[in-house]
């Protein structure tokens, strides 16, 4: 009984994109909203992917409508656990597949990819 629980919670869990298939799309210019759902501080200080936008996870359910509905939204976070759960909530909410970057920020960087600080 608990096997299938967890097995069905897993398959339907947010789909998810790695650092090296970002990269790849980023720099092949695909249209990509790049949702960062860490604190300002986490956002300025430990760095973030360039032209990424910032909305803390905790006031995701009420700016909503700031997001676009006809694009990928890629949601990011320090390790993936914060934009895994940011991923459901826009689910639920009607987006159309958003993908979690898998790691995080922490990802991106142990790979060698840019982050701006500020």
């Amino acid at each position: 009984m608990f096997q299938n629980l967890f097995r069905n919670r897993a398959e339907s869990g947010p789909s998810a994109i790695d650092v090296h298939e970002l990269k790849r799309r980023i720099d092949g210019a695909e249209k990509l909203f790049l949702l960062d759902v860490r604190s300002s501080e986490e956002y300025n200080y430990d760095g973030h992917i360039a032209g990424s936008r910032l909305l803390p996870l905790p006031m995701l359910s009420m700016r909503l409508k700031e997001l676009p509905k006809d694009t990928t939204i890629v949601c990011v976070c320090r390790s993936g656990n914060r934009s895994s759960v940011a991923c459901e909530q826009l689910t639920r909410q009607g987006f159309n597949q958003p993908l979690n970057l898998t790691g995080g920020m922490i990802a991106w960087q142990r790979a060698g990819y840019p982050t701006r600080k500020g």
